[in-house]
């Protein structure tokens, strides 16, 4: 392979296409530059294996909007990174930390372009007060019935990010962050879930939501639940997704013990391969980036509370005459709440719907969002 076919192929697999159609003009302009492009950057650093494909279109994006008045070619670079697998809230995240070092106007413009190629804006994310602290919720939809999602144990709302546009067809979606997650971080403690139950009765107080339809993943699944057994005036319905109603309590105790210690960075092999599958794991995909980088955050004081919570969680048999529409959710590969727990839960609850997601693990809406976001948007209300 000569060092044109080098560059060539090169330019396949980062950028994506052919380069003679993709960089015509400059082959017009100057078939020189072109040829120094092919044999001399495409076949030369570019093609280097120190740094990933994927790496380099990231880098790209950052330069190229840190120097700015070339928004063809940044466009271009923003589709390859997707391409690459880089998920739109990184590309967003890049743009603001561009802002640091190459100033507002730039990293503004930056994500201007980013939102043309993603072809949706992210949602609207604000500070609101749930109970005695401040959470991020981030909302989309702007009329129908009122969604609050409750998220998993170590991670914060973007969880829910995959589903929420989806979900905001028609309806007002909430997604936030539990107590001691994420911008939650620090939160009062001790808690309970009971604590974490009255967290989303201030919530929905703040956000002026008289009732609201509950949707919860893990613990969240737990929260709402609970919730519904304090105040089932407050909830329309409920989605309870890879949860339980009983408390693994010696399992849940051990791992707040293991924080303390081995620290949080021991947390991350046994949490994750609970959490994906492994072809999830093993391609590195978005939603395990961005898992083990909210564990890796975690406070060990947080992570050791949140258990202890959920750990003395107290729910099962009473929600048996909840008498609104339940969903429960499995999903077939869950190893945490597998679809043998989540059929208890639906036979506890009379009416409930059971349904298994196929392939599916633990972190539905991270691994297969479609399927989650098909599920619920036939089991919402929603405004037509």
């Amino acid at each position: 392979m000569d060092r044109h076919e080098l560059g060539v192929r090169e330019y396949r697999e980062l950028i994506g296409g052919e380069p003679g159609e993709r960089l015509a003009a400059v082959r017009a302009a100057s078939p020189e530059m072109y040829e120094t492009m092919i044999e001399s950057v495409f076949a030369g650093p570019l093609a280097r294996p120190e740094l990933a494909r994927a790496d380099r279109e990231l880098a790209t994006v950052a330069m190229i909007a840190a120097i700015g008045g070339a928004d063809d070619k940044l466009a271009g670079h923003v589709r390859a990174a997707l391409g690459h697998g880089w998920h739109p809230s990184e590309l967003r995240a890049l743009a603001e930390h561009v802002s640091a070092y190459a100033g507002f106007p730039r990293a503004l413009h930056a994500l201007e372009v980013i939102d043309q190629v993603v072809g949706t804006r992210s949602p609207l994310v604000r500070r609101v007060r749930a109970s005695d602290h401040e959470t991020l919720v981030a909302s989309a939809g702007e009329s129908g019935p009122a969604v609050v999602l409750s998220g998993s144990f170590g991670i914060d709302w973007r969880m829910w990010e995959p589903v929420m546009a989806r979900l905001a067809v028609g309806r007002r979606v909430f997604a936030y962050n539990l107590r001691g997650h994420g911008a939650a971080a620090g939160s009062p403690r001790p808690f309970t879930m009971s604590t974490m139950a009255d967290d989303v009765v201030a919530l929905m107080d703040n956000l002026g939501l008289e009732t609201a339809h509950v949707v919860g993943l893990s613990m969240g699944g737990g929260v709402a639940q609970e919730l519904a057994v304090r105040n089932p005036e407050r909830v329309d319905s409920l989605a309870l997704l890879g949860t339980t109603d009983y408390p693994f309590t010696e399992a849940f105790r051990f791992r707040a013990r293991s924080a303390e210690i081995d620290g949080i960075p021991a947390q991350l092999e046994p949490t994750l391969t609970r959490w994906f599958t492994p072809a999830a794991l093993a391609a590195n995909t978005w939603g395990v980036r961005y898992a083990r980088e909210r564990i890796l955050r975690f406070t060990p004081e947080d992570w050791v509370a949140a258990w202890n919570a959920f750990a003395d969680m107290d729910v099962q048999g009473k929600l048996t005459d909840f008498g609104k529409p339940v969903l429960v959710l499995s999903g077939e590969k869950d190893a945490s709440c597998t679809p043998e727990i989540m059929s208890g839960i639906a036979e506890r609850i009379s009416g409930a719907t059971f349904q298994v997601l196929p392939g599916t693990p633990h972190q539905q809406t991270l691994e297969q969002p479609g399927l989650v976001a098909d599920a619920l948007d036939k089991f919402l209300p929603a405004e037509r």
